[in-house]
């Protein structure tokens, strides 16, 4: 495809969604300029693989239409595990994990055992990650009622990790992973971990730099 034709349409698509060129340039882990100067200058003269595929997700577009190739089943990412996108869907890695929301849950696994298909744009709207920082995990116990319950089924955005809002997180304690919220202090920076039911404790002042966040809770799913 004709590299002026993709640089049209990646403006355009950036003007009719009101994005910026360095949030863009961000979500690629490149300098704030760095999209500027592919639509602007033409420099560098055509997206890289990894680029290319990142902003097809984001846009929820098929990646040929940036310049990638014509076949549409072909995997966001080769490496085995992490998200994939196929037409407009984003398949999403679901891990037999526990995330416990009462007295803590060993992680059985690594590997993913299915992936979960979500309309692209939907995915957009829950994180501003790209998907290959999604994943979808169980929760375990009841600390977490009535928000979250044991079954649950929710997906965690492990780019969104520095607890740098207040939000519900997954976190890494020894060997367990434990499901809370938590509450950033303006003014001392530093953290609450607490349970959403009252009858299980809450630990207040927490020294961010020795809480292990695996990433933020952004979507739930649960089966009535």
């Amino acid at each position: 495809m004709d590299s002026n034709a993709i640089r049209a349409r990646l403006g355009a698509l950036i003007a009719s969604r009101g994005e910026d060129y360095a949030s863009l340039s961000r979500l690629l882990g490149r300098n704030a300029s760095y999209i500027q100067q592919f639509i602007k200058r033409g420099v560098p003269r055509r997206l890289s693989e990894s680029d290319r595929r990142i902003l097809a997700s984001h846009f929820g577009i098929a990646e040929h239409l940036l310049g990638g190739p014509a076949d549409e089943s072909r995997a966001i990412l080769a490496r085995p595990g992490l998200a994939r996108a196929v037409n407009d869907y984003v398949l999403i890695p679901q891990y037999q994990i526990r995330a416990s929301a009462g007295p803590g849950a060993l992680p059985d696994s690594e590997t993913p055992t299915a992936r979960i298909a979500f309309q692209a744009g939907f995915v957009r709207n829950l994180a501003h990650s790209p998907p290959e920082a999604l994943a979808i995990i169980s929760v375990e116990g009841d600390s977490m009622l009535p928000t979250l319950a044991h079954g649950d089924q929710i997906i965690i955005d492990t780019n969104d990790s520095a607890a740098a809002r207040d939000g519900i997180y997954v976190l890494r304690v020894d060997d367990a992973l434990l499901v809370k919220r938590l509450s950033l202090n303006p003014a001392t920076r530093r953290i609450t971990i607490q349970s959403d039911n009252e009858a299980y404790p809450s630990w207040p002042d927490c020294d961010p730099a020795a809480v292990h966040i695996i990433g933020r809770v952004v979507w739930v799913g649960r089966k009535l």
